[in-house]
């Protein structure tokens, strides 16, 4: 059974850094992407940032720059260090797996991914 953790949200206010953490369990992602999105109130699920076997990585412009995505697959972990918080950067934060990847898909669109923890709240404040 594949299971998704997250952890590691908190409350900074804006300028700081919280680093995310993510074990997987129960899955084994070959050649797939796994990745992070965040989720505001009323609004849609958003792809942060997601990494490819070999570190290939990818970023919504948003966080380019301040965001930086990295796994320990020793550990089964994804991380996420997120650096210059504000407080657009609010949300409900969830890492992702897919159960297939078809070739060329968006590694940022969350309708690609099946499988996923059950979130952990981040919260910046001016």
């Amino acid at each position: 059974q594949v299971q998704l953790v997250e952890s590691g949200g908190g409350s900074v206010q804006s300028g700081g850094s919280l680093r995310l953490s993510c074990v997987v369990s129960g899955y084994m992602p070959g050649h797939y992407w796994l990745a992070w999105f965040r989720q505001a109130p009323g609004k849609e699920r958003e792809g942060v940032t997601a990494i490819y076997p070999g570190d290939k990585t990818a970023y919504a412009d948003s966080v380019k720059g301040r965001f930086t995505i990295s796994r320990d697959n020793a550990k089964n972990t994804l991380y996420l260090q997120m650096n210059s918080l504000k407080p657009e950067d609010t949300a409900l934060y969830y890492c992702g797996a897919p159960s297939y990847w078809r070739s060329g898909s968006d590694p940022l669109n969350f309708r690609n991914y099946e499988y996923w923890g059950q979130g952990t709240q981040v919260t910046v404040s001016y």
